[in-house]
């Protein structure tokens, strides 16, 4: 079985739409593309093994806006993200083809068509799959326990618009937090880990 591990940018209060940039994602008149920039010179400075973890070479799944953006823009900067080439690229859609998929160009894509297909590509044999971006496919991910791990960097910034990462159909689960950095400016690196159901309690 393969573990499948959703990875995101987020704000405080949960936002993780268009992290990279003013024209990354505008729906819904999104004002704040790019709000990640402020923070990374430093972030790169003090966390070079966490962001070299964060690009490892890996399959990645995401969902079809996600994967416009990516193939659109990755294989003219592959210098920047060693490996995205040649690694399989899964992306989750019910409008596109295969022929479609196609011809953007970038090499090793597969079309998934339903969350079945995500739970066969789940249980097949192989390497750790990263979900990057693609919030409408990470609420799915969630609804369907399908998450293994979450690797979220965290901006200590609110902005109340926005898609966030976490809606009301994310089924209750526990995680454990496997590693974590804090930089001087407040962005925290955190990793997680499946830890079975929610526990409650009487607290005192």
């Amino acid at each position: 079985m393969r573990k499948i591990i959703v990875q995101e940018f987020i704000t405080l209060d949960g936002v993780m739409q268009a992290p990279g940039g003013p024209e990354e994602d505008t729906s819904s008149d999104f004002k704040y593309g790019g709000w990640t920039a402020p923070y990374f010179a430093e972030a790169d400075a003090v966390a070079g093994d966490f962001m070299k973890r964060w690009m490892e070479s890996t399959d990645i799944l995401l969902g079809q806006t996600t994967f416009e953006l990516f193939a659109e823009y990755w294989p003219r900067h592959a210098d920047m993200w060693p490996g995205i080439i040649d690694v399989t690229k899964y992306v989750a859609s019910d409008t596109l083809s295969q022929a479609e998929v196609d011809a953007m160009g970038w090499k090793n894509s597969v079309l998934l068509k339903n969350t079945e297909d995500i739970k066969k590509l789940k249980n097949s044999e192989g390497a750790p799959i990263k979900v990057h971006g693609s919030g409408k496919l990470a609420q799915t991910l969630f609804e369907h326990d399908l998450v293994d791990e979450l690797c979220l960097m965290t901006f200590p910034i609110t902005l109340g618009t926005g898609k966030r990462l976490f809606s009301e159909g994310t089924r209750p689960a526990a995680f454990t937090m496997t590693d974590s950095l804090v930089t001087s400016n407040g962005v925290i690196f955190a990793y997680y880990k499946r830890a079975g159901e929610v526990t409650t309690g009487n607290v005192g």
